[in-house]
């Protein structure tokens, strides 16, 4: 047997003086939320700073990051550069189709209003059957191609009965504008601009189609280790939703200059949008399961996927 060099108690415990500080500082190392928003309810709560006082007992401080659109958001996420943000419905879905760790924390409520398939006012198209064969614009992979799908098998046309047209929403404007297209699928404030500025005429909204809810996300791992900071972040996250559906106008003069547009466009936006955030459920998360089964059809999706695997552990 191998003679083992006998360590002294006296050694033991300078070693363990050592080694101590190193794993005090480890232990307390502090904590951190890095948001990733888009401009909006997210905006707000920056602004207000009521985040960061809420955290500041725990330790945890708070970044933020903006970005112009919800795909590029999930990248940050999936390279491990946020934790939590804000989406619409399409963009996690492709995400999670290409192997993001995501995990949704939250939900807004329906906002059917706050999408619609617009018309300019003096077209000939007066129901959603006239569709049939016309130029449609809209956001190719966005959730306004889940509506628009929806919309037209509820009226008894397929997806294939009118001529999509894929264009980001400044593009579709244009094409809109310049009569290129017959009609176009847009959200808030694109639609309320449209309607403000272009004379559109809303032919059908989602209401009775689609929910549209929009979605606040994080990452697997941070969900496992903070759920603590999720829960604070999200209570942050509805009162915010609270007082915007409470203080209408003072939300359309604080949006538009998040946004930087007219106050008269914004107010539009806002005085239809249902504000009010509520707990991710299976409920919920199948809606979003039918949205990824009907982009699977599509083809819009490298693979069919399970939005449970999205679920935080626990989920009710």
């Amino acid at each position: 047997m191998t003679n083992l060099p006998s360590i002294s108690r006296r050694s033991l415990l300078a070693v363990g003086a050592l080694a101590a500080p190193a794993f005090s500082a480890f232990a307390q190392a502090p904590r951190v939320l890095r948001i990733g928003n888009q401009k909006g309810v997210l905006s707000f709560l920056k602004a207000r700073g009521t985040l960061e006082k809420r955290l500041a007992p725990l330790g945890v401080s708070v970044t933020w990051t903006e970005f112009n659109a919800g795909p590029v958001q999930l990248e940050a996420l999936n390279v491990g550069a946020i934790d939590f943000g804000d989406v619409g419905e399409a963009p996690p879905i492709f995400a999670q189709a290409a192997g993001a760790p995501l995990v949704y924390a939250a939900a807004t409520v329906p906002r059917p209003s706050s999408e619609a398939v617009i018309v300019p006012k003096g077209s000939a198209i007066q129901k959603v059957s006239d569709l049939k064969g016309k130029k449609v614009a809209y956001n190719k992979g966005s959730n306004v191609q889940f509506f628009l799908a929806k919309l037209l098998e509820k009226n008894g046309l397929a997806y294939s009965d009118v001529q999509s047209v894929f264009l980001p929403p400044a593009d579709a404007r244009a094409a809109f504008a310049q009569g290129a297209v017959d009609a176009w699928v847009i959200w808030d404030p694109f639609l309320a601009s449209a309607q403000k500025t272009l004379d559109a005429r809303v032919l059908a909204d989602a209401t009775g189609v689609v929910n549209n809810r929009g979605y606040y996300f994080t990452s697997r791992s941070y969900a496992d280790k903070n759920a603590d900071i999720l829960r604070i972040a999200v209570e942050e996250v509805g009162a915010i939703e609270k007082w915007a559906g409470s203080q209408r106008a003072e939300a359309a003069t604080e949006y538009a200059t998040v946004l930087g547009l007219d106050r008269a466009v914004v107010e539009v936006s806002v005085n239809r949008t249902a504000y009010g955030t509520v707990p991710i459920t299976k409920a919920i998360l199948a809606e979003q399961q039918v949205i990824a089964d009907t982009f699977w059809e599509l083809k819009l999706l490298p693979r069919k996927i399970s939005i449970l695997e999205a679920a935080q552990a626990g989920l009710a």
